[in-house]
């Protein structure tokens, strides 16, 4: 009688994880299937130095796609690649990328960057992302963040939706940007978005407006990492500027211009159109 009830138990079990996947496509969106578009950003593996493989992002423009051998080359000498970590977040802390939103409604953002701050360490945030949270409302990661010496540090595949920026819209030359993919929570940048964050200095560490600012290592690891997303200026944004809920101010003290230039000077920048 026992051995009948578990098997009970069981098919029951299965009958509604069958219910989920029928259902979870509708609520949550359609996730992006294998043939979606692809866009090299740099992000380390394990058994592997290769920071160029083609990663799937759901609506990339075509541009993005342009072999490197089809453009002009460069003769300026690329920047000294920096040095580079992998610390990979819990699964529960990102998701998939969507090809819907949850009314059904294909999604058609090209990718932007989204540039943060930690406010408290690089270790601090590390342990964040690592940590299992069950809970929708506790999840948060970024793609990567850059410590205070420069190294870069790999949390997320960029091919996958990290949770950097709830209730978030970006203002772009398209219009208002932003995609809804759970019902329960407002619409963000998250499904475009590749978040990446800067390790706030020591007196970054509360909710003071402005600080001492970031390392000369930062700025140029930041501009050789989204050097190498061949993302255009106009689509390069902060936190605080596609945040909708009013708290965020990050990157606090971040030379906007001082980044760009850096950023233009690398040549691997300059062989895809902007």
């Amino acid at each position: 009688m026992r051995l009948k009830v578990q098997v009970m138990v069981r098919l029951l079990l299965l009958s509604l994880a069958a219910v989920v996947l029928v259902l979870a496509p509708v609520r949550l969106g359609a996730i992006v299937p294998e043939n979606a578009f692809t866009v090299r950003v740099p992000f380390v593996q394990r058994s592997t130095s290769d920071l160029t493989r083609p990663q799937k992002l759901p609506a990339v423009k075509a541009q993005l796609m342009t072999s490197q051998a089809q453009m002009p080359a460069s003769n300026a000498a690329p920047p000294a690649a920096p040095r580079q970590e992998y610390a990979p977040a819990d699964p529960t802390n990102y998701g998939q990328r969507f090809a819907t939103d949850i009314y059904g409604r294909p999604v058609s953002n090209a990718l932007i960057i989204v540039i943060h701050e930690t406010v408290g360490s690089a270790s601090s945030a590390i342990n964040l992302f690592q940590t299992p949270h069950p809970r929708d409302a506790d999840q948060v990661s970024y793609h990567s963040l850059i410590k205070r010496d420069g190294t870069i540090v790999y949390i997320v595949p960029p091919e996958m939706r990290a949770f950097g920026a709830a209730n978030s819209v970006f203002d772009g030359a398209n219009g208002a940007e932003t995609v809804r993919t759970n019902a329960a929570f407002p619409p963000s940048v998250n499904n475009f978005a590749y978040h990446t964050s800067l390790e706030s200095p020591s007196d970054g560490r509360g909710n003071s407006r402005r600080h001492s600012g970031y390392t000369d290592a930062q700025y140029r690891s930041l501009a050789w990492l989204i050097a190498r997303t061949h993302v255009p200026d106009e689509r390069i944004t902060t936190h605080q500027a596609v945040d909708r809920s009013g708290r965020r101010m990050d990157p606090r003290s971040f030379d906007m211009q001082r980044f760009l230039a850096l950023l233009h000077a690398d040549p691997e920048r300059n062989v895809y159109p902007g």
